[in-house]
């Protein structure tokens, strides 16, 4: 096995919850991969504030849902 050293800031090292000095490279990958996915999520919801999506019903998401479905099953 090889091994390499990244150097980053205590922030980041508090932030990502890194318990000890030596870290498998799958756990960095997962680790770093849920922060993208946390940030991602974020800003979805960011624009979903921002042109209204964020109050849609269950039933008007649904409804969405089924249009989309049957516009593909009609092309």
């Amino acid at each position: 096995m090889r091994a390499i050293q990244i150097k980053i800031s205590e922030t980041d090292f508090q932030k990502y919850n890194f318990g000890n000095e030596e870290i498998k490279f799958t756990d960095l990958v997962e680790m770093i991969s849920r922060e993208y996915a946390r940030k991602a999520l974020l800003e979805c919801n960011e624009i979903a504030k921002q042109v209204g999506l964020s109050k849609m019903t269950m039933d008007e998401i649904n409804a969405e849902i089924k249009a989309v479905r049957d516009a593909k099953t009609h092309s």
